[in-house]
């Protein structure tokens, strides 16, 4: 950290190649930069540490709105909604707003925007931030924490989760206790770390169950639900598929009750379904999804109260909480057949 202070825009500036109004501009969102001297910068940045400075003995948000922002992967679904609708509730009891912003990737437009308004800080909700994005951001003296990071953050930025692993683990638990030893897992994209613990919670129990999950058993696909069905009928497929899957997301669930009306499955005669959200959709399906729930209103309101709890300063070991998840069983999953 000494390092990083004694830090100036001048050494930035000299390598990354460029001026110091020009450091500047990237770190005030202005547009006028190109996006090579952009990605420059903010990659020179993240290699020496550079923060800005603040006045002695000015709290943290002083001169700023009450704004902030939160920044979502996308708008669509339900998953958004209640995260929003967490952060604005903590928002409105703190006398503060909600501007909402969406992310892009790869378009850094999002950053820039962020750097350009004055806000009290930025929940990023399933944003996947790169090192060199988080690094001008800390630069910026921006503070943020990752909702639900969809990578493992550095010890230096907060952020606010679910317990996935234990949640992977509780649907397995389930399945198991229901006589099922033919398992399956869809699960979400193999690089984000909720997908990963979702898996690993499941297949500890799996495991210690003394059964071993074949890496045939668990196939990848994205969170939606289309692009699921495709890649739960290979899985479904054959005399001996299994007899139940855990989807690691609800929308992704729904892809296995497609593929499984596809395949003439029943559910949950022929094939047990657990998906991970708890979602509203988990109600509406036919029959209703057993699920795990995920506080997702919770973490957004933890997550805005964390925000506003931090200075400018990033800490040296960032606060991290992690709220509870718990199994809803409804009618998708019944006895081995």
């Amino acid at each position: 950290m000494e390092n990083a202070r004694r830090t100036t825009l001048a050494d930035v500036a000299r390598a990354a190649g460029t001026t110091v109004p020009t450091v500047s501009k990237v770190l005030g969102g202005r547009s006028d930069v190109s996006a090579g001297t952009r990605a420059r910068v903010m990659r020179v940045v993240a290699e020496l540490g550079y923060r800005g400075r603040a006045g002695r003995g000015v709290p943290p948000d002083a001169g700023r709105p009450p704004f902030v922002d939160l920044v979502l992967s996308g708008i669509e679904g339900t998953w958004a909604n209640r995260a929003l609708s967490g952060v604005e509730r903590a928002a409105a009891e703190a006398g503060v707003d909600v501007v909402v912003s969406v992310a892009r990737p790869p378009d850094d437009a999002w950053l820039t925007r962020l750097l350009a308004r004055r806000l009290r800080g930025a929940v990023l909700a399933l944003v996947d931030t790169t090192p060199d994005q988080l690094a001008t951001l800390a630069a910026a003296r921006m503070p943020v924490v990752l909702l639900d990071p969809v990578r493992q953050p550095p010890g230096t930025v907060a952020s606010v989760g679910a317990a996935n692993w234990a949640g992977g683990r509780a649907a397995a638990e389930h399945l198991l206790a229901l006589g099922h030893r033919r398992l399956g897992v869809l699960a979400g994209q193999r690089t984000h770390l909720y997908s990963q613990a979702r898996v690993d919670g499941f297949r500890s129990a799996a495991t210690q169950a003394g059964l071993d999950l074949a890496d045939d058993r668990v196939v990848h696909t994205d969170w939606r639900r289309a692009p699921s069905r495709a890649r739960a009928a290979e899985l479904l497929r054959g005399a001996d598929g299994p007899t139940a899957v855990f989807a690691c997301s609800d929308a992704i669930a729904l892809g296995v009750y497609d593929a499984a009306a596809e395949l003439g499955l029943r559910i949950p005669q022929d094939l047990s379904v657990v998906g991970f959200d708890d979602l509203p959709e988990a109600e509406w399906a036919t029959p209703a999804l057993t699920t795990v729930h995920q506080p997702i209103a919770e973490m957004g309101g933890a997550a805005l109260r964390m925000l506003l709890r931090l200075g400018a300063d990033q800490p040296p070991e960032a606060p991290r909480e992690e709220l509870a998840t718990r199994l809803v069983v409804r009618g998708s999953t019944a006895a081995a057949p």
